[in-house]
């Protein structure tokens, strides 16, 4: 099952892993088959929120959500139950700084589709 893991850090903590560390536990899940993707992200001032009402498209510059943690990054993985996602997750080496949310993928339920 396709899991996958958002990695979160407070602005103080963004580069507190370096990109060779994350690359090394990203070589570690591709050599497992577990990695299905993974990129790390620019920072919060980079992002634009894009929103769509009654046909409008309004555009925000930054991200869209007022929290302390950001999102700087994920990594799709296969893992066959959520006890081994989390396992990968707690593996990933900005997890020592942030957070890693952990959600399973859904498919998409189209009729026809198939």
């Amino acid at each position: 099952m396709k899991y996958l893991c958002l990695v979160y850090l407070d602005a103080e903590r963004w580069a507190a892993c370096s990109d060779a560390e994350c690359a090394d536990y990203v070589q570690q899940l591709a050599a497992g088959q577990r990695l299905l993707a993974a990129e790390p992200l620019h920072r919060t001032h980079t992002a634009t929120t894009v929103r769509v009402r009654g046909g409008e498209v309004t555009l925000f510059d930054g991200p869209f959500a007022e929290t302390r943690e950001m999102l700087a990054g994920f990594y799709l993985v296969d893992a066959k139950d959520l006890n081994e996602a989390i396992q990968l997750a707690a593996g990933i080496p900005p997890a020592r700084y942030g957070s890693v949310e952990v959600r399973p993928v859904r498919d998409l339920q189209v009729q026809g589709a198939g």
